[in-house]
């Protein structure tokens, strides 16, 4: 796949996300993706998505635990850069954390790998103390 076929795909992973269907997100990864959040020590305190994961399924779990901890406002600002088989999308996120109530707002950036038409790894880079202030509850 080129560059913009690449982009594409990963344009229509978050629309699919964006409208909360979880069946096209599943169908845009590999069966063996790796899918990692920042894995830190807040994930011991509550924030159980932030760590990596392998294979589809898990990486399905990532979107539940999140939905579940989070209401999260349509991405914002979104950038798109492609190089070979990778797509950096850089954009800002908002939401507010269910159990406290507090909200965070934050730049981040994720990068994707494809490989045949799918993801088949991607890494997010986010401000975690950020999270921490809104999630971990004092």
């Amino acid at each position: 796949m080129g560059e913009r076929e690449n982009v594409e795909i990963v344009r229509r992973l978050f629309a699919a996300g964006g409208r909360g269907d979880t069946q096209a997100v599943r169908d845009a990864l590999t069966d063996d993706v790796e899918w990692q959040s920042p894995v830190t020590r807040v994930k011991h305190r509550g924030i159980t998505w932030s760590r990596a994961r392998r294979g589809r399924e898990e990486a399905m779990e990532f979107f539940r635990e999140l939905s579940q901890k989070s209401r999260i406002e349509p991405f914002r600002d979104l950038r798109f850069t492609a190089q070979d088989d990778r797509v950096v999308v850089e954009g800002r996120n908002r939401g507010t954390s269910l159990s406290t109530g507090r909200t965070y707002d934050h730049d981040w950036v994720m990068v994707f790998v494809l490989r045949d038409g799918k993801i088949c790894e991607q890494r997010h880079y986010y401000d975690t103390a950020d999270i921490e202030s809104a999630f971990v509850e004092e």
